[in-house]
């Protein structure tokens, strides 16, 4: 769809979430490889573009909130979680957003949104329609977001979900980052129709297509469907085409994708389609660009060396924070 392009300061903003995310990526995976990260981890490089863009839509004092898959850091960060406690709760320690009792894959913050990122496929998809009918019933004017993968989309949560959210016209937005692969599984292989956006039909819910390399494209498509969930008129399903670079986790070598599709995609990588933009319309140098590089490396840096040298929690805490 055509969009007009963001103001500069915006366009800056996004820019520096996404050479952020990119270095927070980068630096879990060696601190995995050193074994100061455990457990396992789920990168987004390459999906920076659709956590930025929806960031910027999302308002946590007006009540909006996120579910999000494992694969969340991009989205946590993006949403506005410090650097601080998320390095400390990828390495398991008290500081962290979660007292380090969830690592990677739930990462929870209620002040930015952040309902939670599930580790099970799917399972924010009905919490986000929870949420989203506590407001409507409590007359609250917000908008409840649930992030999932093209792997989601054939469980019963799903549909279930959907179908909810259709036929109470909830103020939902279902954002689906479709990388093209569902663990180790293509999508074409386990869905009978080309697109995720193609089953809105079934619901009568509109269901949007967008590049999901493209930050500023996301941006638009997004904020339509804000103001449609704000204006009462209900639910919407976006299909981000995006893609990931690294395996499905930490284990995956991702031998399964054809010879040089990784390269392709390369070439339209997000923050190359935003700053190249900028570039062009006199914004940005490439001089400016390295700059922000590395000021993102040295902030990740500072902050993985000030989680590193946190406590882990007391064992008595595992009592703490549950429900019986």
């Amino acid at each position: 769809m055509p969009f007009l392009p963001l103001p500069a300061p915006l366009r800056q903003h996004m820019l520096e979430q996404m050479l952020l995310i990119r270095a927070v990526e980068d630096q879990v995976q060696a601190l995995f490889m050193e074994n100061v990260i455990r457990g396992t981890t789920h990168l987004a490089n390459g999906q920076e573009a659709v956590a930025v863009a929806l960031a910027a839509h999302v308002n946590a004092a007006r009540g909006d909130t996120v579910t999000c898959t494992y694969r969340g850091h991009s989205h946590a960060l993006a949403l506005g979680m410090g650097l601080r406690p998320f390095f400390a709760e990828m390495m398991g320690k008290v500081g962290g957003c979660s007292k380090g009792k969830g690592g990677s894959m739930h990462l929870t913050d209620l002040s930015i949104g952040l309902i939670g990122t599930f580790a099970v496929v799917g399972a924010g998809l009905p919490i986000t329609v929870g949420a989203a009918l506590t407001a409507q019933v409590k007359h609250k004017s917000s908008v409840h977001t649930a992030l999932f993968g093209d792997g989601a989309v054939n469980i019963g949560a799903w549909h279930e979900s959907l179908n909810l959210a259709a036929v109470w016209k909830l103020p939902a937005i279902f954002l689906c980052e479709n990388n093209l692969y569902g663990e180790y599984t293509p999508y074409h292989a386990t869905a009978p129709v080309p697109n995720v956006a193609d089953r809105a039909a079934a619901y009568a819910l509109p269901g949007i297509i967008v590049d999901g390399q493209d930050v500023e494209a996301l941006h638009a498509v997004i904020g339509q469907a804000v103001e449609r969930a704000l204006n009462g008129r209900g639910a919407s399903l976006i299909e981000a085409k995006t893609y990931r670079y690294k395996g499905h986790s930490r284990t995956d070598p991702a031998a399964y994708r054809p010879a040089g599709e990784l390269e392709q995609w390369l070439e339209r990588d997000p923050i190359r389609i935003l700053s190249d933009r900028m570039i062009a319309d006199g914004q940005l140098t490439p001089q400016q660009l390295e700059s922000l590089r590395l000021e993102a490396d040295r902030s990740v840096d500072a902050a993985a060396q000030w989680a590193l040298a946190q406590p882990y929690p007391e064992p008595a805490t595992l009592y703490e924070d549950i429900w019986a």
